[in-house]
């Protein structure tokens, strides 16, 4: 101070020397110890106020204002206190209440002072103004009770050391011998505040800067006493230790001071100079327990400073000095920890969670794990607080301590037992920490962390589920494959259950399917029905074909369906099993050489074959039969089963039985038996549609009305499909179909996907080439009248010259194509010349109402066409020149596929047939440049089928075209290598169409017509 220094500085000695005073006086009532005792540790921790007014340098204007008024309150306890330690004068009961309420308004009185403070005086050190105004807030509400009514005694003072801290109080009683009582005696404060003034180096640092960091603020709280410090260190001691002087030291600092003397003549103690004649050192047992009860005092003091600074979190400094301090006081003693727990300190941490600074978010961490480290309870208190989820998202911070620190939090918690399934569901948990163990390559010690906590949750079955269902499948391996029978039907039930990705699903075939195949065999239901399921998904990725053949389990599948009998299983083993060979038959492996038995039976033979036939006919889980029609079509892929099973069919008459399935309510079974029918209808083909024209509500139940809605099943496009791959010119289907009237709905359909796109359904696709497909059944079989009459009436040619056009599928031009090539292959016969008198055609026959209701509508009047002879239309003849077709057919020569091209071209070749006027035929083709077509088809393709309807075209134009074709076709420079090869290479009737071509062409010589005779 600038202003009568002397004056202040005897105040403040004087103030000190009082409360010196009053707690040596405190320490011999046995009466109410517990309230004088308090009192004196309020005063003891008002000490560092004191002191920071005294070596601030923002000295406030009222600290001399402040001094006296505590100086006035001190003095007044001092006098209380006295009273009270009056020998031969017994206070009475009154007289004590009456003291202990006035030493509580002195109490409070010290704390207003305090509060008084200005904030300058701390010099912008927040922690240190925390501490104090924390004080000063528990003074002003302080509260003394006495407990029951005794007379007050004095006693001698005895060496016994009584302390409070911090309100809670604690009583020790150490007996000393007289040389250690005059060392342990009470201290008086102006005797420290003497050391410190004559510069010990140590002290004076600390007291200058009291308050000002939280190590500090918590030093001072309670009272030091000298004894405490090592002479050499000058550091509050550990493992006090005495030598032969009688000093005492740190044990480690006075041995390593020994250890320095090779002789032992030249041991001295460092302190007083004196020789010593033993290296021995004793344990100071008395000032190392009074050490370590100061510390448990002090520490409790500093475990409530730190709440309040926790609590005012002021600024990241503040916070992160408490927290220092705290996880130092819970690494020194267990009983800390407790401590910190049950004062609130918690809840403050968790919020420090979401604080800005990483620093304070890291120290934060990792003070928690403490407080969870040790026994399961403190794990427990600390999770029911914490929220698991903000940890996780710690663990995509960018800052890689907090990462860390987030990680070893939670591999402590993940120790105890009742954790672990907390952690393990909380959102995104072991997703995280999987991603983490597998980037090893980022950050190895983040991932041996997680790989540790994934550990710790696997003791809990959930867990396990869980981290197979994020791809982290070898803890449910581990268990399947070395569990208890317990464990393994868990594990594989869990293996049925969760959506495997398919790379996961080849680690699980290759791991696990050994042990899922002995579980099957297993007499437990519960168990043989998990490993079931299991693998039904693990098969149902086709390249775990092979694995699961390899592991042998077809023959078990095929002993499961043929041959064992469990009777009251609540599961159908031989669904399963069907539906696992299925899955394994589908994969593509090659099955003629996989045995199903310890016979020698194949999985192509008879004995398979007629098993799955009779059990197709006999069986009643739609299920079943869904997966035994699997199996037989994947059968039908071989040759040599195919022809077994189409005999077996035949021979047992199961055709019935698939045609029936088709209106079977469950639609997958009836798709599947459609399929299966689909690829039987080459071989046997007539008998199914004979029996299917048998077959009540058949054909017309395949072909549903029509609707406006664009949804289109898989099972219309596969019945259109059966419809069109049935063989086309069997009359009684097609007349059957006639009969139903399905044309128009067929017409209808085509023109709503047509509308709509193909692209709008997955099954559009194939269910408009079915439905085109069945318009070109009626095209076989025009010579029946009333086809006939169908294809005029919906005008058939103009349907399929539209749809060359109109679509994106290369399999409906084909079939238009198709169409157009049978219907103008009847051009040529029912081409006439025009008749005034009206035909009597129609007379002939009786059709039925729905054709006949249309023929009064006005008709095209015919034209003469100059390649038939008559009078044609598109309409009545099929004529191709009057539904301007042909310049479509030609663009389809252009068609990348080679089917659509042979269609094309076949359909061009009727109006080459020599039944035509082909001189007329080759000039309107001329006109539309048909020649330059044809050439490009021999140039792009070289399949046999392809160059002998060209060669033929060509042919007809060199014939008949005149020399301007003659001239065209020579000047086309590729044709020539193309006619060589053919004639080199190609088959009788091709050879000699190339032959006759380069005849015409002057590249091979014409033979002799002239002969000689003798």
């Amino acid at each position: 101070m600038s202003k009568d220094n002397t004056s202040f500085a005897s105040l403040f000695e004087s103030l000190l020397a009082d409360i010196s005073a009053i707690i040596e006086s405190v320490e011999c009532i046995e009466v109410e110890q517990d309230n004088f005792i308090e009192v004196g540790c309020y005063l003891y921790r008002v000490f560092p106020a004191i002191m920071e007014l005294q070596y601030t340098e923002n000295t406030p204007k009222n600290a001399k204002e402040i001094l006296q008024s505590l100086s006035q309150n001190v003095n007044l306890a001092k006098d209380l206190v006295e009273e009270c330690n009056k020998e031969n004068q017994p206070v009475s009961d009154t007289e004590l209440r009456s003291i202990i309420a006035q030493l509580e308004g002195v109490v409070k009185d010290i704390g207003e002072c305090l509060c008084l403070i200005p904030s300058a005086t701390f010099g912008g050190q927040e922690y240190a103004e925390t501490a104090v105004r924390s004080l000063s807030d528990e003074m002003k509400n302080v509260h003394f009770e006495v407990k029951q009514p005794q007379v007050l005694e004095t006693k001698e003072l005895e060496p016994q050391i009584s302390f409070e801290s911090d309100l809670y109080s604690v009583d020790v009683d150490v007996s000393f011998s007289t040389e250690s009582s005059q060392i342990l005696s009470m201290p008086r404060l102006v005797d420290f505040l003497k050391i410190t003034n004559q510069g010990s180096q140590w002290q004076h640092e600390n007291i200058k800067k009291s308050l000002t960091t939280l190590p500090q603020v918590a030093h001072y709280i309670e009272p030091l006493y000298d004894t405490f410090f090592c002479p050499l260190t000058k550091q509050i001691m550990d493992d006090p230790v005495t030598i032969e002087s009688g000093v005492t030291y740190e044990r480690k600092v006075i041995t390593e001071w020994l250890e320095t003397f090779s002789h032992l003549e030249d041991i001295i103690c460092p302190t007083t100079g004196m020789k010593l004649t033993s290296r021995v050192v004793s344990t100071n047992v008395a000032l190392k327990t009074t050490i370590e009860e100061w510390k448990d005092r002090n520490e409790t003091a500093r475990i409530k400073v730190a709440r309040a600074a926790l609590s005012l979190a002021s600024s990241d400094t503040m916070i992160l000095e408490a927290i220092r301090d705290l996880q130092h006081i819970c690494k020194r003693k267990r009983y800390n920890k407790v401590q910190v727990l049950s004062v609130g300190i918690l809840p403050l941490l968790i919020k420090l969670l979401g604080y800005k600074d990483r620093d304070v978010r890291c120290g934060t961490l990792e003070l928690l794990r403490q407080l969870a480290e040790g026994d399961d309870e403190g794990k427990e208190m600390v999770a029911n607080i914490v929220d698991i989820s903000t940890i996780i998202e710690l663990l995509s911070s960018s800052h890689q301590p907090v990462r860390h620190a987030s990680l070893l939090f939670l591999l402590e918690l993940s120790r105890s037992q009742a954790l672990g399934e907390k952690i393990g569901s909380a959102t995104g948990a072991i997703l995280m920490l999987i991603r983490i163990k597998y980037n090893r390559h980022v950050d190895s010690f983040a991932s041996l962390k997680a790989a540790e906590i994934l550990m710790n949750l696997e003791r809990y079955p959930d867990n396990i589920k869980r981290m197979a269902e994020y791809g982290f499948l070898e803890p449910l391996l581990n268990h399947l494959t070395e569990g208890s029978e317990e464990v393994q039907m868990e594990m594989a039930s869990y293996l049925g259950e969760i959506i495997l990705g398919n790379d996961s699903k080849t680690y699980v075939a290759e791991r696990a399917s050994p042990s899922l195949i002995e579980m099957v065999q297993s007499g437990n239901t519960i168990i043989r029905k998990a490993a079931f399921k299991a693998l039904a998904q693990i098969s149902s990725y086709h390249p775990n074909g092979r694995i699961l053949v390899e592991a042998g389990i077809v023959r078990i599948m095929a002993e499961e369906m043929f041959t064992r009998r469990i009777y009251d299983e609540p599961i159908n083993s031989k669904t399963e099993a069907a539906g696992i060979l299925a899955n394994i038959l589908e994969s593509g492996v090659e099955h003629d050489s996989i045995q199903v038995n310890t016979h020698g039976h194949r999985i192509s033979s008879d004995y398979v074959v007629y098993n799955i036939i009779y059990m197709l006919k006999n069986s009643t889980p739609d299920e079943f039969n869904i997966n035994l029609i699997r199996i037989l079509l994947c059968l039908t892929k071989s040759p040599k089963s195919m022809e077994k099973i189409f005999s077996v069919v035949n021979e047992t008459e199961a055709s019935y039985t698939l045609i029936e399935l088709i209106n079977n309510p469950h639609e997958q079974l009836g798709v599947a038996a459609i399929k299966l029918l689909i690829t039987l209808a080459p071989h046997i083909g007539n008998t199914l549609a004979e029996r299917l024209c048998k077959t009540r509500g058949q054909p017309e139940n395949l072909i549903e009305s029509p609707t406006e809605s664009n949804h289109i099943t898989e099972k219309q496009a596969v019945s259109a499909k059966f419809l069109a791959k049935l063989p086309q010119q069997n009359l009684t289907l097609n007349l059957a179909l006639l009969n139903k009237n399905v044309v128009p709905t067929i017409l209808q359909k085509i023109f709503l996907i047509q509308r709509s796109g193909t692209r709008t359904n997955r099954h559009a696709t194939v269910y408009l080439e079915g439905l085109v497909g069945i318009l070109v059944r009626f095209t076989t079989t025009l010579y029946e009248p009333q086809i006939l009459f169908l294809a005029r009436t919906h005008n058939l040619t103009s349907v399929f010259t539209e749809l060359l056009m109109k679509t994106s599928s290369d399999e409906v031009q084909r079939l238009s194509a198709i169409g157009l090539e049978n219907l103008s292959l009847e051009s040529i016969n029912l081409s006439r010349a025009p008749q005034i008198k009206k035909t009597k055609f129609m007379k002939l026959f009786h059709l039925p109402k729905f054709l006949s209701s249309s023929s009064s509508k006005r008709r095209k009047i015919p034209v003469l066409c100059p390649v038939h002879r008559g009078a044609c239309s598109s309409e009545s003849t099929f004529c191709l020149i009057d539904a301007k077709a042909v310049e479509r057919l030609l663009a389809c020569l252009d068609h990348e596929n080679i089917e659509v091209v042979e269609a094309s071209l076949a359909a061009i070749c009727t109006l080459l047939d020599d039944k035509v006027d082909v001189d007329k035929s080759v000039s309107l083709l001329s006109e539309v440049n048909a020649i330059q077509h044809i050439l490009n088809v021999v140039k792009e393709h070289k399949q046999e089928g392809l160059w002998q309807k060209s060669f033929w075209m060509i042919e007809k134009f060199l014939v008949k075209g005149g020399n301007k074709s003659a001239s065209d076709i020579s000047q086309d420079r590729l044709l020539p290598a193309s006619l060589v090869s053919a004639f080199h290479h190609g088959d009788g009737s091709t050879r000699q169409m190339a032959e006759n071509i380069l005849r015409h062409l002057n590249r091979m010589p014409n033979p002799s017509t002239t002969y000689y005779t003798m």
